[in-house]
């Protein structure tokens, strides 16, 4: 086996892959190991631009950092972003190759898999430790024919694999051994450790069913990971849990409508985390609730994610929210809402055609081909407060709201827009809230005396070292 490559991988989604992968990776790189993140196949909805000006999963892009590197398109070669239930926006080495249906994509996954090659041997030839992430689960049997993701990559380049599972959602023995079972004696043999991760309480009292797992596989288990409240790191894809975040009694209310295709939710996270602010996610089924500021976030598919959300009967209340004096804020696709049309005619996001806006911007916007992926710094209008952020966007906007930008890039081009009422701003920029000096701004201007605001990437910073910490003093790391 190639012992430069370690994959992880789990027996559900959310095992803690992603995660254990952003650990290793800072723990080798503290160790001054020349690590690099990798994962051959991702799909989510939360994407970042890299330095080489192309578009991976957000999971990468925090690897990256917890491995001190630049995100590379080479860490995420193939990026499927879910437009509909049954198909996806396929991008190949940060580009966008166009639309395909799961069954279109399941023939083309052997071209995939030559991108995949192509990036995993340019990372091996420049690093001394590529960690492989995984995905879903290598035990999804529909999934195994073409397999790129998991097993069949693995067997591909010939390297040896930790199985993570999940004890907090239950089952763990049952997820482990199970998968082991469904796997082929290649697969099985290429197993070489087994993780146990988010345990809570006495792990003397879990002796006996790691025993009897290390007989009934023969697999060593490397070791517990014990469940860390409170970690931070931002997800790959699913909506986080904010339970347990103490919040001041005096504090900003910020509610976001949960749209089907949602992307990029990680933008709300410095938001999420801040000791003044209280984030709700408003699902299907629930009015928006009175709130001090409403912000429509990000979607891989506008047109049909602005007719759930009249569906929901989110637009009358997004305009009570107005007629009381609320505050607006659009990002990205939430801001492409705000205007006066949406225009599709390639039918880049779905069926081609227009849809009308919630027209309280004067706007257009057309979807184009080419995808605009910019990694960008400016200041806002509001307070000539320091931003930064990217650009994902495949929509070029264009009327006399933009007039008033929101924003003013260092690269000279005007950003997003500022209602002559004040009440309303709308950027493409994701990231929008990471800058202390943008967000401090706009939250003074949604109405909040802002006392505290904590140090968002010292947030994440403490968030990979705490797990770095955990996995080596957790994890028996010999075989590593």
């Amino acid at each position: 086996m190639n012992t430069q490559t370690l994959m992880i991988q789990g027996t559900t989604s959310d095992a803690g892959k992603s995660v254990i992968t952003a650990g290793l990776c800072r723990l080798l790189a503290r160790r001054g190991v020349k690590v690099v993140p990798f994962k051959p196949q991702n799909m989510a909805l939360n994407s970042a631009v890299t330095v080489d000006g192309g578009e991976i999963g957000r999971a990468q892009a925090v690897q990256a950092q917890a491995a001190f590197l630049e995100p590379h398109t080479d860490m995420n070669p193939v990026l499927l972003k879910p437009n509909t239930d049954i198909g996806a926006q396929v991008i190949i080495h940060g580009k966008a190759l166009g639309n395909m249906d799961a069954r279109r994509y399941h023939d083309y996954k052997p071209i995939a898999m030559q991108a995949v090659l192509e990036s995993y041997e340019r990372l091996r030839a420049a690093y001394d430790v590529v960690l492989v992430e995984g995905a879903g689960s290598p035990a999804e049997i529909n999934l195994r024919d073409k397999d790129i993701a998991n097993m069949g990559f693995a067997e591909a380049v010939d390297c040896p694999v930790w199985l993570v599972g999940d004890i907090d959602r239950g089952g763990v023995f049952a997820h482990l051994y199970g998968t082991l079972a469904l796997l082929s004696a290649s697969e099985q043999a290429r197993i070489t450790g087994l993780i146990i991760n988010r345990f809570r309480g006495d792990v003397g009292l879990l002796t006996p069913g790691l025993d009897w797992l290390m007989e009934k596989t023969g697999k060593p288990v490397l070791g517990v990971l014990p469940y860390l409240q409170g970690l931070h790191l931002e997800a790959e894809d699913a909506l986080p849990c904010d339970a347990g975040l103490v919040k001041d009694a005096e504090r900003l209310r910020v509610a976001v409508p949960v749209l089907a295709r949602i992307s990029n939710h990680t933008d709300l996270d410095p938001l999420r985390l801040h000791p003044q602010v209280e984030v709700r996610w408003v699902r299907a089924g629930e009015a928006l609730p009175p709130s001090d500021l409403i912000i429509l976030p990000g979607s891989k598919s506008t047109r049909s994610d602005l007719q759930r959300l009249r569906e929901q009967g989110w637009e009358a209340d997004l305009r009570r929210h107005l007629r009381y004096g609320g505050k607006v804020i659009g990002i990205c696709g939430g801001f492409q809402m705000l205007g006066r049309w949406i225009h599709d005619p390639a039918g880049l996001e779905g069926e081609p055609g227009s849809s009308p806006g919630l027209g309280l911007l004067d706007f257009t916007t057309t979807l184009e081909p080419e995808k605009q992926l910019h990694r960008v710094e400016g200041r806002l209008e509001l307070e000539d407060a320091f931003v930064t952020g990217y650009e994902i966007h495949a929509g070029v906007s264009a009327g006399p709201a933009l007039e008033k930008p929101a924003i003013r890039l260092n690269d000279g081009r005007p950003d997003g827009a500022l209602s002559a009422d004040g009440q309303l701003f709308g950027s493409y920029l994701h990231g929008l809230f990471d800058a202390a000096p943008a967000r401090d701004a706009l939250l003074r201007w949604a109405g909040l005396a802002v006392r505290e605001t904590p140090d968002y990437r010292q947030l994440r910073e403490d968030g990979i070292n705490r797990l770095a910490d955990a996995i080596e003093t957790h994890l028996d790391l010999k075989g590593l």
